[in-house]
């Protein structure tokens, strides 16, 4: 019986360091770096000591324009949005017939009350109805986020008019978890600053995503239970 304890005790102990080991982050196949394309060799014995294809030009800025190209994108995501509502209706109406007029005298009536040996006298053809209904609604809504920092991304592509289509993921991780930075977009080449970089603000088309695993993630998400309590499904 000790023998089986021990065992089953040595298997808990692994399975729980297991799980408090952290795995390093996990790249995304979607955001990896694309390679320049290679230029065809040259043609050699040209006859001069400069080889074509193989020049330098002093005086050619280093910002990105081909495919494979590095570009740095400066974050700076700021947004706030606020809504509200308000709704108020009311009505109300009310009809009143007089008792009419018939050859000169108003008629009266009895009627049969609904209690033996009980009766309604001197009823009229008079008639009255009213009705009312109010009405009110109240909703807010608000949110912000912001986002700050650099992420130095590759040119996948170059278009027909020269935009650039970009994408790059920057993953860090850190002691109890893993943070992870993924961008895509299309930047014109006349918005790249001298110094090889452009704002996230002049990025059209943007995908921007910033999100995290590892147990602070974990510690941070709802329960399943939880997410059924709060879900349309939940019949109460």
């Amino acid at each position: 019986m000790r023998p089986a304890i021990a065992r089953l005790s040595l298997i808990s102990l692994t399975l729980l360091l297991a799980a408090c080991q952290t795995s390093g982050p996990v790249r995304d196949i979607n955001y990896a770096p694309v390679r320049p394309v290679t230029p065809p060799p040259a043609p050699s014995g040209n006859g001069s000591i400069y080889q074509g294809g193989h020049e330098v030009s002093w005086f050619e800025d280093m910002r990105a324009r081909r495919v494979g190209d590095l570009l740095t994108v400066i974050l700076s995501e700021s947004t706030s949005a606020n809504k509200s509502a308000k709704s108020g209706t009311k009505k109300s109406n009310s009809n009143t017939i007089a008792n009419p007029t018939i050859f000169g005298s108003t008629p009266q009536f009895n009627t049969p009350g609904l209690i033996p040996l009980a009766s309604n006298d001197n009823n009229t053809l008079a008639f009255s109805t009213s009705a009312a209904n109010d009405f009110k609604g109240e909703g807010s809504a608000s949110q912000s986020n912001a986002i700050t920092g650099n992420i130095t991304v590759s040119v996948i592509e170059v278009l027909p008019n020269r935009n650039l289509m970009i994408r790059g993921e920057k993953r860090i991780g850190i002691n109890q978890g893993n943070e992870y930075i993924r961008l895509s977009g299309i930047v014109r080449s006349q918005d790249i600053s001298p110094e090889n970089q452009v704002e996230s603000s002049r990025i059209a088309d943007p995908t921007i995503i910033y999100v995290g695993d590892g147990q602070l993630a974990d510690s941070n998400a709802m329960g399943w239970l939880a997410k059924f309590f709060i879900s349309p499904i939940f019949p109460f």
